[in-house]
């Protein structure tokens, strides 16, 4: 019997669908935190533009390079219970570029239930076995000065091994985390703000389109070193206080 893989086009649209069963209802792209903070609503188109050319960015890229060093995942030197060094340098880059500790816990969140579903649709792919064994070693006890699952991959490097099973192109990858960021903070902004429905889903095309000039660059991404370093520390600030409120729709 023939073995038959679906397009990776549609893999994407999988992935891109707020259906799937991934736990992304429950974070709003850190716009509560924004609206929260004093951000007036009349500027979330304006937000949306701005993550989707820094922050967006810098979780494109990652999944890029990630997709890139586990395209042909093997085993890594050293024991199967110890991180995987290939993901734990990219984990390290990311976090490097993600200040906020509120965010970045928030990611690694995202990212155990993106590994559920990469575990569950790809169980065969070796780039998601690489992954998984290095969570599963990252919530060990890693010795001082490393917290507890302080090394666990976040949704990014999730979605990277992702790629490589499903083999989306670079470019594409770049696009579908620019786009899911953006329809996330969309669908939380109609939770959060009364408005019209269709004016987020303008908004969603715009970011798209701002990021477009950006793609071909973080899609051509190779290293740790190459991921983007464009943050957004005002949303880091919002973050951190909203990590700390107890009346919130999102985790962040």
């Amino acid at each position: 019997m023939t073995s038959l893989s679906p397009h990776s086009a549609t893999v994407a649209l999988l992935l891109a669908d707020a259906r799937l069963p991934g736990g992304g209802h429950a974070h709003s792209a850190s716009l509560e935190p924004a609206l929260r903070g004093g951000m007036p609503p009349a500027d979330v188109p304006a937000w949306m533009i701005g993550r989707a050319t820094t922050v967006s960015l810098v979780e494109a890229g990652t999944a890029v390079v990630t997709a890139r060093l586990l395209a042909d995942a093997g085993p890594a030197a050293g024991s199967v219970d110890a991180p995987d060094d290939r993901v734990d340098a990219l984990v390290r880059a990311w976090a490097a570029r993600t200040p906020s500790p509120a965010l970045r816990d928030a990611s690694r969140l995202l990212g155990r239930g993106y590994l559920r579903v990469a575990r569950a649709l790809w169980p065969h792919s070796a780039a998601v076995r690489v992954v998984a064994r290095h969570d599963a070693a990252s919530r060990r006890p890693q010795g001082p000065g490393r917290p507890h699952g302080a090394g666990a991959p976040p949704r990014a490097v999730v979605l990277g091994a992702i790629a490589a099973a499903a083999g989306l192109a670079p470019a594409d990858v770049v696009r579908l985390t620019v786009y899911d960021d953006a329809q996330t903070a969309a669908s939380a902004l109609l939770k959060l703000e009364p408005l019209d429905p269709l004016a987020p889903a303008r908004w969603v095309l715009d970011a798209c389109a701002a990021a477009e000039e950006h793609v071909l660059r973080v899609a051509a991404c190779a290293t740790p070193e190459d991921i983007p370093s464009s943050g957004a520390p005002l949303t880091e600030g919002w973050a951190e206080a909203h990590a700390l409120t107890t009346q919130r729709l999102f985790r962040a």
